[in-house]
């Protein structure tokens, strides 16, 4: 007989793995990553305040520390051609394993780009000139922006145009969009950005000059399936079929084949049948009463694809329109809220239920530490839209303000 495992367990799960229970927080930025598997990076903002939520007496210059002299976590573009901060003993296998959906769709479109902008007539060997030409002005200039690699070269500074006939087209160097591809297929890294910790202009350099202790890439595409599907459902188990490949962007068979090497077996759910690896059947202890204010795009929150059993009938609030993530109240394992930054500086939040009075202090303590981490920085959607949650709290305390 299949174990039951229901939405209230799953929620005490999440509470602990992903380090959001307060006996559950962690020392590093390095075992936030480990505790999501990857964190989403689109918006740089997402990635430190989804560390800070998670972490105990981490600061921002600690986490920049970790990301950018230490360099054990590492910026890569994979799940779902999205921008994500994950272990560097994790990356090489998930390069191996997106090579074959992400890099080469990326590869693909460049060269319908530089066809159709007329750069070349035989795009797949331009490109192949283009981005050795590229690789040997990053090992000459690391730490160099897109824009500053580009004006080193005539050839990679060509434009082409992305967008086709839509109101929305532009012309991009071509070096911005091999530094995207090159990134996907793990031969350039994303290092520190220009500015400050939420700007998103990063400087590049050469794979082998960010560190030279990689893991060795797996040889078969199967052998990095599976250790991304076990180190998924280690976290984020039990769930469906349809959960891990949304989060990939992999056909649902693929997902079975990893997750049968992985040894997951099957559970029941209150949302149908789960899958969770077979030495993880057994119960999970609720973690005591906790509170956290997850950023957008949080990989907690845009971890499943199924959300009902944390989200319930929140997300026209708290979603945008195409389906990203904003900043999110949670309580014990559910989403109860929203939360957003004014722009004086301090973060409100609204709940969307009655709780207690303890749970209101604790969530008022956290706004005020928060507001205290963010100091003059400020917060805006990047890589997603304004949420309905974010747009009426910003009315309502603007006419509080005024």
């Amino acid at each position: 007989m299949r174990r039951k495992i229901s939405d209230e367990e799953r929620r005490s799960r999440l509470g602990r793995r992903h380090a959001l229970a307060n006996e559950c927080k962690v020392s590093t930025a390095r075992a936030v990553a480990s505790a999501v598997v990857a964190i989403h990076g689109t918006d740089p903002s997402s990635t430190v305040l989804g560390i800070l939520a998670r972490s105990r007496g981490l600061t921002i210059p600690d986490v920049e520390e970790t990301i950018y002299t230490e360099r054990t976590l590492v910026r890569v573009l994979a799940m779902r051609r999205t921008l994500f901060a994950v272990d560097y003993i994790i990356a090489p296998s998930i390069w191996v394993a997106f090579d074959n959906t992400v890099a080469r769709n990326q590869r693909r479109l460049l060269e319908k780009l530089v066809q159709e902008s007329g750069v070349s007539t035989d795009p797949a060997s331009w490109i192949r000139i283009a981005e050795n030409r590229l690789l040997e002005i990053i090992d000459a200039n690391p730490g160099r922006t897109g824009a500053q690699l580009a004006a080193e070269d005539e050839l990679v500074a060509q434009r082409v145009k992305v967008g086709g006939s839509s109101i929305y087209a532009t012309e991009v160097s071509v070096a911005s969009r091999l530094l995207t591809l090159l990134s996907a297929e793990g031969r350039v890294i994303r290092g520190r950005p220009v500015g400050s910790w939420t700007s998103t202009q990063f400087t590049w350099s050469a794979t082998e000059q960010w560190r030279d202790d990689w893991p060795k890439r797996p040889e078969h595409s199967a052998d990095a399936d599976l250790e991304i599907a076990a180190s998924w459902l280690e976290q984020f188990g039990p769930a469906l079929i349809d959960d891990f490949s949304w989060w990939t962007g992999w056909p649902k068979g693929r997902t079975r084949k990893a997750f049968a090497a992985a040894g997951a077996v099957q559970v029941e759910l209150d949302a149908g049948e789960g899958w969770v690896l077979a030495s993880d059947v057994e119960p999970t202890e609720a973690p005591e009463p906790w509170v956290a204010l997850l950023p957008g795009l949080d990989s907690t929150t845009m971890g499943w694809k199924q959300r009902g059993f944390y989200l319930g009938p929140h997300a026209a609030r708290l979603f945008d329109d195409v389906g990203n993530a904003g900043p999110t109240v949670w309580v014990d394992g559910r989403i109860v809220g929203g939360w957003t930054q004014l722009d004086e500086g301090p973060v409100v939040y609204e709940l969307f239920e009655e709780l207690g009075r303890d749970r209101h202090i604790e969530l008022d303590r956290e706004a005020a530490r928060l507001t205290a981490l963010l100091a003059e920085a400020r917060l805006k959607p990047r890589a997603r839209r304004w949420t309905e949650s974010e747009r009426a709290l910003r009315a309502r305390h603007s006419k509080t303000v005024e």
